[in-house]
Parts: structure tokens; C-alpha cells; sequence
């Protein structure tokens, strides 16, 4: 039996939109449970929806809670996430560490994230048992909330059947019959042009066009296409074909 997936836990989050964005990075990646903890404006919050940009089952199932103790009290394993060094001796492992060992363990898992302006409290920090640290810059060490949340959700979502589809389908690639008929068309238009000269490269130049031109799986329509500007070119029109 595949562990749950987390919790996303955000500590007294200050603004509806940064609450909103953060339940888009979640869904991005399948994540649906969200929990806040004495969110600053309240909640629900008017501004969480249209930042969310249709992650409202996200927002709609997000749970309410005055403390943080309450907010994990059913989680076994609990990550907080920081840049910074507490002076607290806990594990620091990377969000791809810590998402394998969540999907490893057995129990619910919680994933802190702070206040936007400064992040968790070192109390706060202390209700972990793990730390998540992302490698960053250490020039320029400002990641915003929804993309904490979006890392962490992103290492979470490798281990899971996400599929991300073709927006559309791929035609199939040409039989040969259609690319050998493409090429004695331009090979005849080359040979009366005079372009195969000195006579003594005429094998190797016809090779050399052979190779470039195979290089692309042309597709039925792609053929069709090439030998109507061929055909443009030479003055005259291949019967129509539907496409």
C-alpha cells in the first residue's frame, strides 16, 4: 500500500493571492490537501480564487486550524522548509530526498512552509522532525511561497503516474514508396537545372542529398507539402490528393 500523499501545511500565511498560488503549484502535481494556519486576512479569502486559476478543489478542501499542533497532530513524519540556518539539530535532507522518504513511509506526512516576508519561527522549525533545504544561490537566496511549494511538489509528483500528453496526436511517419517519390521528383528538377556537377560528384552530391533529407521521419502531409513546392517551382501542379 503506496503511503498518503502529504499534507501542505502553510503557517500564517499573509496574502489570499500567495494561498491561491501555492494551491496551483499543489495541483500541478496532484497534490490536494491543503491545510492553513491562522492565515493573516482570514479565511476563506476573496483573492485565493482567481490566483488559484482553477485549483479550486485545492481551496475548496483546505482545512482551517488556530495552531500548528493542531494543524499536523495526525502526521507522523513532518518537514519543515528553510533556507536558513535555526541553530537546531535536525536532519537537512533536499526536497528529492525528502520525497522519497515520504512515499517510503508509512503514516501521514506534513510539509511546512512559513510566513512570506520570513518564513517559520524557529518554534515552528522545532515541530519537524526534518528539514528541507533547497540548494540555491547563496547570493540570492529569495524563493517565493508557490515556489517553495512547486519544488517540493514537483520532487513528490517523480514518483507518481503523472502523465503530461502530446497536445496532439503525432502523424505517422511516410512509407518509404512516398519519399522515394519525392526524391526522383527533385532529382529530376536538379538534374535539369545542371545542379549535379562536376559529373564526377554526381553520386556522391546524390548521396549527400539522400542522407540530409532522410534525416526527418516525414509524415504523409509533410511529402505532400515538399512535392507541391517542388512541383510550384518546376511549374506545374501534382493532381490533388486529400489530405
Amino acid at each position: 500500500m503506496s503511503a498518503p500523499q502529504p499534507v501542505i501545511v502553510l503557517v500564517r500565511p499573509q496574502l489570499g493571492e500567495n494561498i491561491g498560488k501555492a494551491a496551483r503549484a499543489m495541483l500541478n502535481f496532484g497534490l490536494t490537501e491543503l491545510r492553513l494556519v491562522a492565515p493573516r486576512d482570514g479565511w476563506p479569502n476573496p483573492s485565493a480564487g482567481p490566483a488559484a486559476s482553477g485549483a479550486d478543489v485545492v481551496l475548496e478542501k483546505a482545512q482551517l486550524f488556530d495552531s500548528l499542533a493542531d494543524a499536523v497532530a495526525d502526521c507522523s513524519h513532518v518537514y519543515a522548509t528553510t533556507v536558513r540556518k535555526r541553530g537546531i539539530t535536525r536532519p537537512v535532507v533536499t526536497p528529492e530526498v525528502a520525497a522519497r522518504d515520504i512515499h517510503a513511509e508509512p503514516g501521514r506526512s506534513a510539509i511546512l512552509f512559513g510566513r512570506e516576508r520570513s518564513g517559520l519561527d524557529v518554534e515552528e522549525v522545532a515541530m519537524a522532525r526534518t528539514i528541507i533545504t533547497v540548494p540555491i544561490n547563496p547570493e540570492f537566496g529569495s524563493l517565493n511561497l508557490a515556489q517553495a511549494v512547486i519544488l517540493c511538489a514537483y520532487e513528490w509528483s517523480k514518483g507518481e503516474a503523472l502523465v503530461s500528453p502530446t497536445l496532439v496526436d503525432l502523424d505517422p511517419p511516410a512509407p518509404q514508396q512516398e519519399f522515394e517519390g519525392m526524391f526522383a521528383q527533385l532529382d529530376a528538377m536538379l538534374e535539369t537545372t545542371g545542379f549535379y556537377y562536376p559529373p564526377a560528384r554526381v553520386p556522391t552530391t546524390k548521396r549527400t542529398l539522400r542522407t540530409l533529407l532522410t534525416k526527418a521521419e516525414w509524415t504523409s502531409q509533410e511529402l505532400r507539402t515538399l512535392r507541391g513546392v517542388l512541383s510550384a517551382l518546376e511549374g506545374k501542379k501534382l493532381p490533388r490528393t486529400r489530405a
